[in-house]
This record gives structure tokens, C-alpha cells and sequence, in this order.
């Protein structure tokens, strides 16, 4: 296959414009966008300075609305598209993270939304909640509680019925079939991928 990197940000309307147009110039359309850009400022609520809520709105949230925007003028030209969001098991709630769990709980008005609007033109949209998967991202979060990326991960283990944390080629398999004609039907959803945590 072939590939092109494109830096972009995903919060600048502008930018987002122009990605989606060289992507279609690039390969002659736009079929599957997957939004996965997202940034944490945890806090607890009554510390949470407004800068951290507005980070991570627009990057977790924002940018996905702009990047639904730009790809949907080509996929409903072409009447065809599959848009994957990223949620999290944190849109249900989680302490010290009123900023992220608005912004996840937000893609999933957003997912059902799309789905609704699209829908007629051959599009779906779906949204992936992951529980607690091993990256980056939750090692940082393991390290700022005082805790190691191990210890951590062993921590949440023991309280999934699968007794494991997730890795990220667990998350992309679903996203991947959510984007394949396998998923065809189906749209408007959210599907938690968290070892069968409650």
C-alpha cells in the first residue's frame, strides 16, 4: 500500500480543510476517517483551571466535528464513507477527569448524530470506548499518581473480569472492522472494548 503524512492541526478549521483535500487529491477519494487525536488534563473539579477544560474540549472533541465536516463533503459525494470515533470507557465517569469524560461522552452524541445525518448517503459512523489500554498516554497518568506504568496497569487488571489491560492492536482491530465493509450495518453505535468491565 502507499501512505502520506500530513501534519496537521486538528483544532485549526484551515488546516483540517486542506488535510481532507490532499488526502482526496492524493488517492482520489475519502473513505474511512478515524478520529483519534485526544490529550488529557486530569484534575479534580474544583482545581480545574478553564485552560484544561477548553484543551481538552477542542482536542478531544472540537477536532472531531471539524475533521467530520471536512470528510463528509466527499463521502456523501461519493455515497460511501466509514467515520470510527475514539470515546473512552470514561465517558461514564471517572474522578478527576470532568474535562475528558464531557469530551468523550460528547463523541458519543456526536457519533449517534452523524450516524442519523449520514446515514442516507451510505455513511457510517461509530464510535470505539476502550477501557484501560497499555500506552504512552496511561503511563503518564500511572507516573503523575505516584505509580509505576506496571504497577498501575496490575492495579487495573484486578479489577477486569479479563484480569488484563488492553494493548493497542486490541483497539485497531475493532476500529478496523468498524471501517470495513464487514460493518456495513452498522452505525450509531458505541462499542466499549474494556475486558468486560462495568
Amino acid at each position: 500500500g502507499r501512505a502520506v503524512g500530513i501534519g496537521c492541526d486538528v483544532t485549526d478549521p484551515a488546516a483540517v480543510a486542506a488535510m481532507s483535500d490532499r488526502v482526496v487529491q492524493a488517492y482520489g477519494g475519502l473513505h474511512v476517517l478515524v478520529n483519534n487525536a485526544g490529550i488529557t488534563r486530569d484534575d479534580l473539579l474544583f482545581k480545574m483551571p478553564l485552560p484544561h477544560w477548553e484543551a481538552v474540549l477542542t482536542t478531544n472533541l472540537t477536532s472531531m466535528f471539524l475533521c467530520c465536516q471536512a470528510a463528509q463533503q466527499h463521502m456523501v459525494a461519493a455515497r460511501y464513507g466509514r467515520i470510527v470515533n475514539l470515546s473512552s470507557r470514561s465517558a461514564l465517569g471517572n474522578r478527576g477527569q470532568v474535562n475528558y469524560a464531557a469530551a468523550k461522552a460528547g463523541v458519543q452524541g456526536l457519533t449517534a448524530t452523524l450516524a442519523i445525518e449520514l446515514g442516507p448517503y451510505n455513511v457510517t459512523v461509530n464510535a470505539v470506548a476502550p477501557g484501560y489500554v497499555a500506552t504512552a498516554m496511561t503511563a503518564a497518568t500511572a507516573q503523575r499518581v505516584g505509580s509505576s506504568p506496571e504497577e498501575h496497569q496490575r492495579m487495573v487488571a484486578e479489577h477486569t473480569p479479563l484480569r488484563r489491560v488492553a494493548q493497542p492492536t486490541e483497539i485497531a482491530s475493532v476500529i478496523a472492522f468498524l471501517a470495513s465493509d464487514d460493518a456495513s450495518y452498522v452505525s450509531g453505535q458505541t462499542l466499549y472494548v474494556n475486558g468486560g468491565a462495568r
